[in-house]
């Protein structure tokens, strides 16, 4: 039997942990007091209660960066590895073709729809709903204010399920894209309104002006990218005066999401000052467009870190254009395939049909072939690829060899992580495999001629499965909140803190 455990980590400071947890969690909730919605004449909808909204604070300002850690592979027989047999894949995880999407505009629909089909909970439906006191029908909308207190509009739906791929040895790794910020607008502040079982009216449910920072915050603890968009400057077509509103966006960000900032632009309205701006801005480094300086980018012919390159992406009202796209790529050679990067505003019930349909034919219900991921990781992914010394091994014994993977970083990288390949041996060669401290997730399986690794340096992922594991206990009626926690704690490597965290939820 193949059994993960801690290298070089004592059990005492294993069951410390565990003790810390509960504590260390609850210091880092973020507590919302949420507004109540008004009636006609200025009166409260229904009774003044506050509602306060939990949404686990991930310190990302304490984030790993530049890390060499260990693997120790302990063979069952005497086998020989070598540097040669170790590569890193283009793709995370051995997929075969790349889904980059991105939503512009901070648009609310990136919470309630976006967000909310690929990680199975309800979806604001797009289909216009009447009620006497709309002064129109409407499609209406709601935050993670109103979800996370089971106050939602009366049409939403479900697709019963999540949306994603698997990391190549059994576990989920749901889809994520990018959300564009405006962080010197005012909206972002807004607070909800939230009332539940309230139905005299449904004015908290109108679309908003754009997400707010609650919305955000629980948008990147489900890996979610956020890019730079418009900023306020009085003069667009101004570099000089763009490049300030970047910095002073960026300050904003910062302080919003616990040292969090942005190194993505995504191009609006074709306005090529933004990327000019962008180019002397140090702590931009990816960007997408959609008319100026495009390069189209092919995952697998990528051998450099594409710093300030500025690929291109397809904005087309009808997902049904995509599809075919999709098809026509995935029918060419690997190295031949281009990237498929969709841009978006406002997403409705037929782009979320579209991601159930990448789910169910090349995600994990399909054919598991789609790395559908935010463009700040894939770009941290290639990064490190390409920058991370090359993996060192070292043989201890006869049967035990020591792996070493350097992952370099830069500034606001967020995404330490990395799959290696090793040809030549197979998980029946392997009696057990030890990680080291930093390494906080990892998983591995056959693949092809060899074995593949999964490795997840980051600092906080047991805090945060803790988080998700706690809201499920405060109710276990919320079968959402169940599968959340599942699929967090299983993001962990094999340890006690993990079996711990399993049975609290079984």
């Amino acid at each position: 039997m193949k059994i993960q455990t801690y290298y070089n980590y004592s059990i005492i400071n294993t069951i410390a942990i565990i003790g810390l947890l509960g504590i260390f969690s609850s210091c880092i909730d973020r507590d919302y007091n949420l507004l109540q919605p008004e009636s006609n004449n200025g009166s409260s909808n229904n009774n003044n209660t506050n509602y306060n909204t939990d949404i686990f604070s991930y310190p990302y300002n304490n984030e790993t960066s530049d890390i060499t850690v260990d693997v120790i592979i302990e063979m069952n027989r005497d086998l020989e590895l070598s540097k040669e047999k170790i590569s890193i894949p283009h793709l995370k995880y051995n997929k075969s073709w790349l889904l980059l999407l991105t939503q512009d505009d901070c648009s609310q629909s990136a919470f309630c729809r976006t967000w909310a089909a690929i990680n199975g909970k309800a979806i604001s439906n797009s289909d216009y709903y009447s009620h006497s006191s709309f002064d129109r029908d409407r499609d209406l909308y709601f935050n993670i204010d109103h979800l996370k207190n089971k106050d939602l509009p009366p049409n939403v739906y479900y697709l019963n399920k999540t949306l994603g791929s698997s990391d190549g040895a059994g576990n989920e790794v749901r889809f994520s894209f990018t959300t564009t910020l405006s962080a010197e607008e005012s909206f972002m502040n807004m607070k909800s309104s939230v009332t539940p079982g309230f139905t005299n009216n449904y004015y908290r449910f109108y679309r908003q002006s754009g997400l707010t920072w609650n919305n955000i915050y629980e948008m990147i603890n489900y890996n979610t990218g956020i890019a730079f968009h418009d900023v306020m400057a009085n003069d667009v077509n101004s570099v000089d005066e763009v490049l300030s509103h970047y910095g002073t966006a960026q300050d904003i960000i910062i302080k919003e999401l616990s040292g969090r900032g942005v190194k993505m632009l995504a191009e609006p309205n074709g306005n090529a000052t933004y990327i000019e701006a962008a180019k002397r801005f140090d702590d931009i480094q990816t960007m997408i467009a959609q008319n100026n300086q495009i390069v189209d980018l092919y995952p697998f012919l990528v051998e450099d870190n594409q710093s300030k390159v500025v690929w291109g992406r397809v904005f087309n009202d009808s997902p049904e254009y995509f599809k075919q796209n999709i098809i026509d790529q995935n029918k060419k050679s690997r190295e031949a395939r281009q990237a498929i990067c969709i841009g978006v505003h406002n997403t409705d019930n037929g782009w979320c049909d579209f991601f159930r349909w990448i789910n169910d034919n090349y995600g994990k219900d399909g054919d598991d072939s789609v790395w559908f991921t935010s463009q700040e990781e894939y770009y941290e992914y290639n990064y490190n690829r390409i920058h991370g010394q090359a993996p060192i091994i070292e043989r201890i014994d006869e049967y035990r060899y020591k792996i070493s993977i350097h992952l370099p970083g830069g500034k606001h990288f967020y995404f330490p992580s990395t799959t290696i390949n090793i040809a030549g041996i197979g998980t029946q060669d392997i009696a057990n495999i030890y990680t080291d401290e930093s390494i906080t997730g990892f998983s591995y399986a056959n693949f092809e001629d060899g074995i593949m690794m999964n490795i997840d340096c980051r600092r906080f992922l047991v805090e945060r499965a803790q988080f998700y594991v706690n809201q499920y206990l405060k109710d276990k009626s919320n079968a959402s909140n169940k599968t959340d926690a599942i699929y967090f704690v299983n993001q962990l490597k094999d340890s006690l803190i993990k079996d711990t965290l399993l049975n609290q939820i079984n």
